[in-house]
């Protein structure tokens, strides 16, 4: 029995060594295919190779000028203070510019993603001789954290899709126009940053919720009464729920709804239809409607690391790859009620803080055909070729609050695919919105948009639309988090009327 026990170790060993180097191989060939991917849309660098020896440069530079904890003591102990890098240094490997211009011939010039210089983060210097060419907008984490990215209202309610405020304020500076429009103002981060600056603004969008979402953001409040509106209708629901009457007032509250009956649980339920009544009897009803629409994103019956695309009821415990545990299905919808009311009140000071006298316009309507006064700028992120349903990424928010559901009018969205037919619709839709643009544009007025063109649409958008391109600036988007963590590279596409 030994020497068969012998044998058998011996030929596992090789077993194992042999699944270990097939495994080894299958993950280079999955580099080497996204190498290739890459190069075939940068044919002038070879970015992956330049983006990971930036990574091994910046953690050695990360572990050098980091002292351990010991040196750490002993320079307190000493009176020295330690000093550290606000941000590494990044070696230049192919180009002085981060950002280069295109040329008049409408080639396309190379970009590295390694950076030879600290992030841009002075906003507030940016003027309109600013040289946007020589901005390092290349954000990480550590440059732009996620809390300046998200500060007041801009996380008033969880958005997919929408893009960096700081971004849109570079812009706004830069030209300094008079009115700003976006015709795909989805969460309303343009409208916002108008606001705080101080510059008239357009919003046009096809979804109700996006509206409602973008009209509370940017409303003017009396703080003092929204303060107590909102404690008021917290004390109310946590007295009802804490009641020995709640049982009989939530089973006199039903829905009809089937969608609302299979991804909530009975309670959560209950207590969320109870918020919706008593939201009625206040004036700022807006609010609590968004309060109401962001607790129910989050006391849906999913899993906790799978918020943004669930695809079917989670009812069982199950392994948390966010919190590294077993987790059980949300059953009570009051813990985010009370947390996201404060919240938002919170935010919507905050705003007010900053906030500038200003106008704002929002037009729930297709963009394709809105009648829109006179603008100077515009400026907006489109939606992507079959990437994302608003419309379904909301779905709770539609059923909870009777908003119309109009997805059959979304330009590009998940459900339409990719094909070659999908993007030849995509392109005559997206046209029919920049030719709208072009006609309501004030002579000399510019269009800013912020894009990942991977299928190199944009420039015949543009060429159909009477638009030419003034400038175009490449950026490496590397501090994302979560499960949609990845590096990608987006345009920046300046246009101008030809006239």
């Amino acid at each position: 029995m030994k020497r068969v026990r012998a044998k058998t170790k011996q030929k596992s060993k090789p077993k194992k060594a042999k699944a270990k180097k097939a495994f080894v191989a299958k993950r280079k060939r999955e580099k080497r295919r996204g190498v290739r991917s890459l190069r075939g849309k940068y044919k002038h660098l070879d970015l992956m190779k330049g983006l990971v020896e930036a990574r091994k440069e910046e953690r050695k530079r990360e572990r050098e000028r980091i002292p351990p904890k010991s040196q750490k003591t002993k320079a307190r102990a000493n009176g020295r203070r330690v000093v550290r890098e606000e941000s590494p240094a990044y070696r230049v490997l192919h180009q002085h510019d981060l950002f280069e211009s295109e040329k008049s011939n409408g080639q396309k010039l190379g970009y590295s993603p390694a950076y030879g210089m600290p992030a841009f983060t002075s906003f507030r210097s940016v003027t309109p001789g600013t040289n946007l060419s020589s901005l390092n907008l290349n954000w990480r984490e550590v440059d732009l954290p996620e809390k300046e990215r998200t500060k007041h209202v801009h996380r008033l309610h969880p958005y997919l899709g929408k893009f960096i405020p700081q971004l849109v304020e570079i812009f706004l500076r830069k030209f300094r126009p008079k009115v700003a429009y976006d015709p795909f103002a989805g969460s309303g981060t343009t409208l916002v940053e108008a606001k705080a600056l101080g510059i008239d603004s357009i919003g046009c969008d096809v979804s109700a919720f996006n509206c409602l979402l973008m009209k509370v953001k940017t409303d003017v409040y009396d703080l003092r009464k929204l303060e107590r509106e909102i404690r008021d209708i917290l004390e109310r629901l946590n007295k009802a729920l804490t009641s020995s009457l709640f049982g009989e007032k939530a089973s006199s509250i039903e829905t009809e709804s089937a969608y609302l009956k299979r991804w909530f649980h009975p309670n959560s339920l209950a207590e969320l239809l109870l918020f919706r009544e008593l939201l009625q009897e206040y004036e700022y009803t807006d609010v609590l409607k968004v309060v109401l629409s962001r607790s129910a994103r989050s006391a849906r019956l999913t899993t906790h690391f799978d918020l943004d695309f669930p695809k079917h009821p989670q009812t069982e415990p199950y392994y948390c790859y966010k919190h590294a545990r077993t987790c059980e299905p949300t059953q009570d919808a009051l813990q985010f009620l009370n947390r996201y009311a404060l919240d938002t009140l919170d935010r919507i000071k905050e705003l007010s803080r900053v906030a500038r006298p200003n106008k704002t316009l929002i037009l729930h309507d297709d963009a394709r055909f809105a009648r829109l006064p006179k603008f100077d700028l515009a400026i907006t992120s489109p939606p992507y070729v079959g990437l994302i349903d608003y419309h379904e990424q909301h779905r709770y928010a539609y059923e909870l609050l009777g908003l119309p559901f109009q997805a059959e009018q979304e330009i590009g969205a998940a459900s339409k695919g990719h094909s070659i037919k999908a993007k030849k619709n995509y392109c005559n839709e997206i046209g029919e919105v920049f030719a709208n643009v072009r006609r309501h544009l004030k002579p000399g007025g510019h269009v800013v948009i912020v894009v990942n063109d991977k299928n190199d649409l944009y420039d015949y958008v543009a060429q159909q639309t009477g638009f030419v391109v003034e400038q175009r600036l490449k950026r490496h988007v590397n501090r994302r988090t979560g499960r949609r963590s990845g590096d990608f590279f987006e345009e920046v596409l300046i246009w101008k009327a030809n006239d």
